[in-house]
């Protein structure tokens, strides 16, 4: 689902207008955004956490050149979801089911 499509069902649930559906999300989403970049977390019970968490810095082997790069310590928002959302999605959600594809050929070493 895009903006577009969460305006839209948002609208409906809501039974307003779309432009006025707009102005909701874009100024909830403006809000939790300032939360989190003045270090508070959003709470919202039964749907989850957003909040900031520090990364530490750390050191990382470039794949393209294999030398050892320096990651600086961080900030980045996380969405800790809360109860009720993962047990709404474990509920809707069936596990995906393993396919592997069988050929009759064996792949050459190199």
């Amino acid at each position: 689902m895009n903006k577009t499509e969460l305006v839209r069902s948002l609208a409906d649930k809501a039974e307003v207008t779309q432009k006025e559906a707009v102005k909701i999300l874009d100024a909830t989403l403006e809000v939790i955004q300032e939360t989190l970049a003045s270090g508070d977390r959003v709470q919202i019970i039964g749907f989850g956490t957003f909040e900031v968490r520090d990364r530490k810095a750390r050191t990382v082997i470039s794949p393209a050149t294999g030398e050892e790069i320096q990651v600086p310590a961080t900030r980045v928002p996380a969405f800790k979801p809360g109860k009720s959302l993962k047990e709404s999605v474990a509920a809707s959600v069936k596990p995906a089911k393993k396919t592997t594809k069988k050929s009759g050929k064996k792949a050459k070493k190199k």
